[in-house]
């Protein structure tokens, strides 16, 4: 078959282990068929299927919810970070894509028309609050100052794009802000209160500082980078930060991963787990600069979580559920009869990995999260994990954002 096969009929999913459906989830392996129409018919044991309906065994592989990248980059061809969409959905066991402020106002319809509208994947979209996104990033920040910013176009775009577009983005560190430090955060959570949108706040490199970030967000926004080891931008350096986002996670704040290629430490998240703080959700930051080293992919960055200390069924909440939360999709009954399909089929195969974090730092990977399938409907799309074609450096002088310092 082809990668992505359109079916004529309908499709039956044999002998999947359901995970991360939340409560009344099926125990033990189960079939699942799914209509014509490409909604669930029926979840059961030992289901035949009608003439035409293809077959796929899942070989009590897991299914999940389909996974959702809370954090990605594909305005590819309108930025000079993005990468194509393909090569972080569907054939990556992702079914849903959500750009991290790739595209701004001025922006917008190109990246809506050229990327989202094609794209055989759902994206999703956090608009910059800067007006002309990531189209040269960091070499030209898009927010210098206050004429980075149009709140009135902002919000046209916005009311205009309400069924792509689900936050606003604003990216919080001195490499893109320089002196100008907490204010557009301040500027950019007031415009998501009037359009009743989360925020999410990249954090990295101070000023402003991580501290401050929280203290301007609330229930529903997100902060990305959560697990970065940059310094003074570390919740693990600084105790009363970490009670602080201790106590905001609790009040509904949301942290996200978001590893890309300079903003996850190993050391943090597995500091931060071991003390009961785990993050809400898990997101690649998959760019240029990140795909190939050391982020890779969906699979490989919930198998990081793992190894770290991070539970199974909490990997696969945040890597689903959670994020689908965050975007105002449905989250209950998804396997229910008259549900429309969205799964991922995945293993979980023994490993001996030595990997990298956005810091130079290895961990040993026992165990890795392998996509076998992603389901929309009745089409089933062949998926498997990310093969770097090529290593970067990630130690020395490089981008205070990506980390990327060329090809090695």
């Amino acid at each position: 078959m082809t990668a992505a096969a359109e079916l004529s009929g309908g499709l039956l999913l044999t002998r999947a282990k359901p995970v991360g459906f939340g409560p009344g989830t099926p125990q033990g392996p189960v079939d699942i068929l799914i209509g014509r129409d490409g909604t669930i018919q029926t979840v059961g044991s030992d289901i035949q299927a009608h003439d035409g309906y293809r077959r796929i065994d899942a070989g009590g592989a897991y299914v999940s919810p389909g996974w959702v990248d809370l954090h990605v980059h594909v305005w590819h061809g309108g930025t000079d970070i993005s990468i194509r969409p393909e090569l972080c959905g569907l054939e990556r066991g992702v079914t849903t894509i959500v750009d991290a402020g790739s595209a701004g106002e001025a922006n917008f319809h190109g990246f809506r028309e050229f990327i989202i509208e094609p794209a055989r994947e759902r994206i999703k979209a956090f608009l910059n609050i800067g007006s002309i996104g990531l189209v040269a990033c960091n070499r030209v920040s898009e927010l210098i100052d206050i004429r980075s910013i149009d709140l009135d176009r902002t919000i046209a775009c916005v009311e205009a794009n309400r069924d792509v577009i689900v936050g606003i983005k604003c990216r919080a560190s001195h490499v893109i802000l320089g002196s100008w430090g907490i204010t557009p955060v301040k500027i950019a959570k007031k415009l998501a209160k009037i359009l009743k949108l989360p925020l999410m706040v990249h954090v990295g490199e101070p000023p402003p500082l991580y501290d401050e970030v929280l203290e301007v967000l609330g229930p529903g926004d997100v902060i990305t980078h959560c697990f970065n080891g940059k310094a003074g931008g570390s919740i693990m350096e600084d105790e009363d930060l970490f009670q602080l986002a201790e106590r905001c996670a609790g009040e509904g704040i949301r942290l996200d991963v978001g590893h890309g290629g300079a903003s996850f430490s190993f050391r943090v998240a597995q500091a931060a787990i071991e003390r009961g703080l785990l993050p809400f959700s898990i997101s690649t930051d998959l760019h240029n600069r990140s795909l190939d080293n050391p982020v890779w992919d969906m699979g490989t960055t919930m198998s990081k979580l793992l190894a770290v200390g991070m539970p199974f069924e909490s990997v696969i909440e945040a890597s689903t559920l959670a994020p689908m939360s965050v975007i105002g999709l449905p989250t209950k009954d998804l396997l229910s009869p008259g549900t429309r399909a969205e799964l991922t089929v995945f293993d979980i195969e023994d490993s001996d990995l030595r990997i990298q974090d956005s810091m130079g730092d290895e961990a040993h990977i026992d165990r890795m999260i392998t996509p076998r399938w992603a389901i929309v409907g009745a089409q089933a799309t062949k998926a498997s994990r990310y093969e770097p074609k090529s290593k970067y450096s990630l130690k020395g002088s490089g981008c205070p954002h990506c980390g990327w310092v060329g090809a090695q």
